[in-house]
C-alpha cells in the first residue's frame, strides 16, 4: 500500500476517486508544527532558529499518520505547490521522520485530475527547501515585526493593539486615502451642450463642445458660469453643419484569464464577494477537481487546456467565434512564477450547468456556482475571437467652435457571447457632411472635480499587487486582519475607510517605524524572498540585514515616545463628577473623554463629535451617539448610559414616526422605518415625507 499525505481532507477525497486501492490518501489538516504563541519562537542569539511545536489539535492526526506510515511501503507527499505547501511537506517530513529508513516521494501538480496526478505520480521529486526557506523567512519576519512592535503599542498606545509586517502596510495606503480625500479641494469647471435635430418632429440629439479654433477644449478650460455664458453669447445666430464624419472598425480584444488578485477584484466588482469568501469558494472548487491551484500570478496556460478551449468554442459557437490560434498571454509582474498557471477550469467542457446542475437551494453551492462560471466565462473568452464595432465620430462646426457625438454599434459579439462587458451602444441619426442641422438649445453644466476615491476591496487589492506588497496567498488574509483588528472599516457604499485608532497606530508607525511601513522597502522584502526561493539568498542572512536596525531603533522609540504624547489631549471641559479637567483619550474602540483623575474617578463620556445632535426619546436629557460592542459592532445609545440603557442597532434619524410617534431609523437595505418594533411602518429611503414630524 502506498500513502500519500495531502493537507485537506476534501482534497484527500477527489484525489481518492482517481487511485485504485494501491494507495490511501489521508489529509494533514493543515499545518502540523508552527511557532507558539506564548513566546517569540525565533531564538535570534542563534541565527534566528525558530522554534517548532506540534499544536494540540495536530497531535491526533500524527499519530494516526505514524501508524498508517508502518503499513505503508511508499510514502508521497501531495500537498500544495507554492511555499506554504511545500513547507508542510517538510514538516511532516520532519515529524515522520522521513529520509530515514522511510524513503518519501514529493509530488506536485497545477489541477486535481486524473492525468494531472498520474503525471505528477510519474515524476516525484524531493522537498525543495530553498521553497521551505522562504516560507520559513517571512514567517519569521512576521514574527518578529508582530511579536516585537506590537507590545511597543500596548505600552504607548492601548493594550490589544499590533502590528503586521505587510498588513500596517495596506493600513497606511487607506490613511493616506483619506488624508488624500481630506485636503482635497474641488475645482469648478463647466460643460456646453448642444441640443439639435435634422428638422421638425425628427428625433433630438446632444453634442458636446470639444473644440476652440481647432484647438481641443480641456475638461477645465471654462472655469465659471461667467465664461461658459460668453460662449453661448459667442454662439448667437451660429449656423450649426456637420464638418466631419468619421466611421472606423473597432476590434476589443478578450481579458486574459484570471489569477488570484483579479479573480478577486472581479468577484467583488460582480458579487460583492469579499476578497476572504473569494477564497473559500476557490479553495473549495479547487479541491473538488473543478478549478486550477487558485492561488497564482501567473497568465501561463497548458496546450492541453487551449486545445481544450479551441474544440469547446468550435463545437458550440463555430469556427468563427475561436480566435484562429492559440491565445497566450505574458504576465507583466516579475515575480510571476511562470511554472504555475493562471485559474483556469480543470476541465474546459464542463460547463457551470453541467458541473454545478441545480443547486441554488444551497446558498454555498449558488456561490460557488456564480465563482466557477466567472472563471469558465474568462477563460472560454480568453480564446475567442475579438468583438467588433462600428464606431462613428461626427464633428458639428458652430462659427469657430466644434460639437461632438460619439456612437458604437455591436458588428459581432465574438468573446462578449460568452464573457460580457457593459459598453454604452449609442444610435446616432444618419447625417450626411455640409448638412445643416437646428438648434433646439445651448446647455451648460456646473461640476466640480472629484477627490480620489476610497478603497474598496478590488480597488486595495489592486493597489497592494501593483505596489508589489504581498503575495496571491496573502491578499485574502491582509484586508481580513486589519478588519478584524477595528483599524480599517467599511462605510455604508461597502469602501474602507480607516478608524480612529487605525490613524493613529498609522501615524506612529510612519514617523518612529518607516521602513516597516515603507512600500518600497516592502515590495524589497518581498524580492529578497524571492530570491530565497530561487536559492540565491540565504533565509537567515536576509532576516539578519532587517534585525539589528530594527531591534536598535525599536529600543531607542521605548525611552522617546510617551503615551500621554499619543493618547492624551487636554480640554477646558470639566469632570461632571469630581469637578478635576476632562481628557480626551484614545483608546483601542476610538476617542471619549475621560477624567484627568483616573483611577480615583472612572467618569467617561462620548465626544460631542459621535453625537448625533437627537435627543434621547427615553430620557429626553441625553443625546443618541454611535457605540461599539466588544466585538466592534455599531449600535447606537444613549450618552447617558448607565442612567438610561436606550439602544438601537439601526441608525436612528431625526423624524418621528406618523403611526406611534417612536423615532425612526435608516436600514442597510435603503429603508427607513420605525424603531417600535411592534409598529409596522416602513418606507423607502427616497420616498420619507417631509410631512412627517421632525423633533
Amino acid at each position: 500500500m502506498n500513502l500519500i499525505i495531502v493537507e485537506s481532507p476534501t482534497k484527500a477525497n477527489t484525489i481518492a476517486k482517481f487511485l485504485g486501492p494501491k494507495y490511501r490518501v489521508l489529509s494533514s489538516y493543515g499545518h502540523v508544527r508552527d511557532l507558539p504563541k506564548s513566546e517569540l519562537g525565533v531564538d535570534v542569539e542563534k541565527n534566528f532558529q525558530p522554534k517548532y511545536i506540534v499544536p494540540t489539535k495536530s497531535k491526533k492526526i500524527i499519530n494516526l499518520l505514524k501508524k498508517e506510515l508502518l503499513k505503508a511501503d511508499e510514502i508521497i507527499l501531495a500537498t500544495d505547490e507554492d511555499r506554504e505547501g511545500e513547507a508542510i511537506s517538510w514538516h511532516l517530513a520532519s515529524i515522520l521522520g522521513l529520509n530515514g529508513e522511510k524513503k518519501y516521494q514529493r509530488i506536485v501538480f497545477h489541477e486535481i485530475t486524473k492525468q494531472a496526478i498520474e503525471e505528477a505520480l510519474k515524476n516525484p521529486r524531493k522537498i525543495d527547501l530553498n521553497l521551505v526557506d522562504a516560507q520559513q523567512a517571512r514567517r519569521v519576519l512576521d514574527r518578529i515585526v508582530g511579536y516585537k512592535l506590537s507590545p511597543f503599542l500596548w505600552k504607548k498606545v492601548a493594550r490589544g493593539l499590533s502590528a503586521g509586517r505587510v498588513q500596517s502596510v495596506a493600513v497606511v495606503l487607506v490613511v493616506e486615502r483619506e488624508r488624500e480625500i481630506e485636503k482635497f479641494i474641488p475645482q469648478e469647471y463647466w460643460s456646453i451642450e448642444a441640443s439639435l435635430r435634422k428638422e421638425k418632429n425628427k428625433k433630438e440629439f446632444i453634442a458636446s463642445l470639444v473644440k476652440k479654433d481647432d484647438k481641443p477644449i480641456d475638461k477645465l478650460e471654462i472655469k465659471n458660469k461667467e465664461e461658459a455664458d460668453k460662449i453661448i453669447n459667442d454662439l448667437t445666430g451660429a449656423e450649426y453643419k456637420v464638418s466631419n464624419i468619421e466611421k472606423k472598425e473597432v476590434k476589443r480584444n478578450p481579458l486574459p484569464p484570471f489569477t488570484t488578485s483579479t479573480l478577486q477584484q472581479a468577484a467583488w466588482q460582480k458579487f460583492k464577494f469579499s476578497a476572504k469568501f473569494t477564497m473559500q469558494l476557490a479553495q473549495r472548487l479547487y479541491e473538488s477537481g473543478s478549478i486550477t491551484y487558485h492561488r497564482t500570478d501567473s497568465l501561463n496556460l497548458s496546450d492541453i487546456s487551449l486545445f481544450a478551449a479551441k474544440n469547446f468554442i468550435e463545437e458550440n459557437y463555430g469556427e468563427k467565434y475561436w480566435a484562429g490560434y492559440l491565445r497566450r498571454f505574458k504576465t507583466k509582474s516579475k515575480r510571476a512564477q511562470e511554472a504555475h498557471e493562471a485559474i483556469r477550469p480543470s476541465y474546459p467542457d464542463k460547463t457551470p450547468s453541467s458541473l454545478f446542475g441545480d443547486k441554488k437551494k444551497d446558498k454555498m453551492a449558488e456561490a460557488q456556482l456564480k465563482l466557477y462560471n466567472l472563471i469558465w466565462s474568462r477563460f472560454i473568452a480568453c480564446q475567442m475571437n475579438q468583438a467588433v464595432f462600428d464606431a462613428t465620430t461626427i464633428d458639428i462646426g458652430a462659427k469657430n467652435y466644434t460639437f461632438r457625438i460619439n456612437g458604437q454599434a455591436l458588428k459581432f459579439d465574438g468573446f462578449l457571447r460568452v464573457y460580457p462587458i457593459k459598453f454604452k451602444e449609442a444610435e446616432l441619426p444618419v447625417l450626411e457632411r455640409e448638412e445643416v442641422l437646428e438648434l433646439i438649445e445651448l446647455l451648460h453644466s456646473q461640476h466640480f472635480t472629484q477627490p480620489p476615491a476610497r478603497y474598496n476591496e478590488a480597488t486595495l487589492i489592486k493597489a497592494l499587487e501593483e505596489n508589489g506588497i504581498g503575495r496571491p496567498s496573502t491578499y485574502a488574509p491582509i484586508l481580513s486582519n486589519i478588519q478584524d483588528k477595528n483599524y480599517i472599516e467599511k462605510n455604508d457604499q461597502k469602501r474602507f475607510r480607516p478608524t480612529e485608532i487605525g490613524t493613529v497606530v498609522s501615524d506612529i508607525l510612519v514617523a518612529h517605524f518607516p521602513e516597516i511601513v515603507d512600500v518600497n522597502f516592502t515590495a524589497g522584502m518581498e524580492e529578497n524572498l524571492d530570491q530565497v526561493a530561487e536559492g540565491k539568498k540565504e533565509w537567515t542572512g536576509v532576516i539578519r540585514e532587517f534585525y539589528q536596525p530594527f531591534a536598535e531603533n525599536l529600543e531607542k522609540k521605548y525611552k522617546e515616545v510617551l503615551k500621554k504624547d499619543v493618547t492624551e489631549t487636554p480640554t477646558e471641559k470639566i469632570c461632571p463628577k469630581c469637578k478635576a479637567p476632562l481628557l480626551i483619550r484614545l483608546g483601542k474602540y476610538g476617542k471619549f473623554y475621560a477624567c484627568s483623575a483616573f483611577p480615583k474617578c472612572r467618569h467617561t463620556e462620548s465626544l460631542e463629535e459621535n453625537a448625533l445632535k437627537i435627543k434621547c426619546p427615553k430620557c429626553k436629557n441625553g443625546k443618541l451617539v454611535e457605540k461599539r460592542t466588544k466585538k466592534r459592532k455599531i449600535f447606537y445609545g444613549c450618552n447617558q448610559f448607565p442612567k438610561c440603557d436606550f439602544a438601537l442597532w439601526d441608525k436612528p434619524i431625526e423624524k418621528f414616526c406618523p403611526k406611534c410617534k417612536s423615532i425612526l431609523v435608516e436600514t442597510k437595505r435603503e429603508q427607513v422605518k420605525c424603531s417600535n418594533k411592534e409598529c409596522d411602518y416602513k418606507i423607502e429611503k427616497k420616498k420619507v415625507s417631509d410631512k412627517i414630524k421632525s423633533s
